[in-house]
């Protein structure tokens, strides 16, 4: 019994390549909730993908913005938001990975983690960045523009 719903499940998946657009429609439609932003470092420009939920939604509607950011623990880049943002939804925690760009509710600042770190309670995910982000790891504090990409 089990061997046959296993056969039925493989043959349904078999399925989903051949017809045309079955994969790539879902892929698009993943792809096309997302929004493309831009951070601006100096003469360094930056580009990440925000996730479409509530908080990545919110945090899209304050831009342009600039951000005063610097450097917390050596792991990651922080800044005050000029609001806090809507977490309907978020997770209760969230265990960020190098590239990530969250916020951490109990506080509402911005938090861009360069370092991975352990899974935290009130931080929720709002984005990452598509590359590397040499521009950010810079000493001191320093502002940088975030805003839609074109």
């Amino acid at each position: 019994m089990m061997r046959r719903g296993f056969i039925a499940l493989l043959a349904a998946a078999s399925l989903l390549q051949v017809i045309p657009g079955g994969p790539a429609i879902a892929q698009t439609a993943k792809e096309g909730a997302m929004t493309k932003i831009t951070i601006t470092v100096g003469d360094d420009v930056l580009t990440a993908t925000l996730d479409d939920s509530a908080a990545g939604r919110d945090f899209v509607a304050m831009m342009p913005m600039d951000l005063e950011l610097s450097d917390f623990h050596g792991i990651e880049k922080v800044a005050d938001l000029p609001r806090k943002l809507d977490t309907t939804g978020a997770p209760a925690s969230y265990k960020p990975e190098t590239g990530d760009i969250t916020l951490y509710a109990p506080w509402g600042n911005l938090a861009i983690f360069y370092k991975p770190f352990q899974s935290s309670r009130g931080l929720v995910r709002l984005g990452a960045f598509d590359g590397p982000l040499d521009a950010l790891l810079q000493d001191g504090s320093y502002t940088a523009r975030f805003e839609l990409a074109d």
